[in-house]
């Protein structure tokens, strides 16, 4: 059975979600951010490594972490679509250039999927992969095993953003229809936390969505 847990980290309160099954010994995770606390996470499921990372999009907040990460477990790999791809590489384009923390990184670490595609994970678990731009043109969303984890591209109750380079508001809105369809019978799991959401994951049907 798939375990998800999640941390907040300290810029602009994103979201890691950690991703384990028991019997496995490696574990997901989606974004990353501060690190020491994820080692803790790791530290009290048996001390298991990263195998990969979903990322949701290339924002400094949803990143920082990558290159300790990295350092850690060579063996990760990130998920992310082409624009991720460039993003990744560019402390502009990921903004990390504007948080005085400039982040290159890839791409032999970087593992390139799009909208379709399936991301195997554990045995019987894979991340379906959909693109759902507007915030920025990385945005991807997965869902693995009735959970969907959706970034920035939807967080219930509040507004997307658009006005950050590569955003588009009538992509943000077509994505956000979407994904509000594909949340039904679904365990929501946004990027940010919002004060008044449950522990961990909104479920489908909140009265915030």
């Amino acid at each position: 059975m798939l375990r998800v847990s999640h941390i907040v980290n300290s810029v602009f309160t994103s979201r890691t979600y950690i991703l384990s099954k028991e019997g496995e010994n490696a574990c997901w995770i989606v974004d990353c951010g501060d690190v020491e606390p994820l080692l803790e996470r790791l530290a009290a499921l048996g001390g298991i490594p990263v195998k990969g990372v979903l990322l949701t999009h290339a924002h400094f907040d949803h990143i920082y972490g990558l290159p300790r990460l990295a350092e850690l477990f060579p063996e990760v790999r990130v998920y992310t679509c082409e624009a991720g791809l460039k993003a990744l590489q560019d402390p502009r384009l990921n903004m990390s250039k504007y948080h005085d923390d400039p982040i290159v990184f890839g791409p032999d670490r970087v593992a390139v999927c799009g909208e379709g595609d399936r991301v195997e994970l554990f045995d019987g678990v894979a991340a379906a992969v959909y693109e759902t731009p507007g915030h920025h043109p990385s945005c991807l969303t997965f869902e693995v095993d009735g959970y969907l984890f959706t970034g920035d591209a939807y967080i219930p109750g509040i507004a997307v953003v658009t006005t950050l380079p590569g955003g588009d508001k009538a992509l943000a809105a077509a994505s956000r229809e979407r994904l509000q369809a594909l949340a039904a019978g679904r365990a929501l799991c946004p990027g940010h936390e919002v004060a008044g959401l449950p522990e961990g994951i909104v479920l489908p049907g909140s009265s915030l969505r």
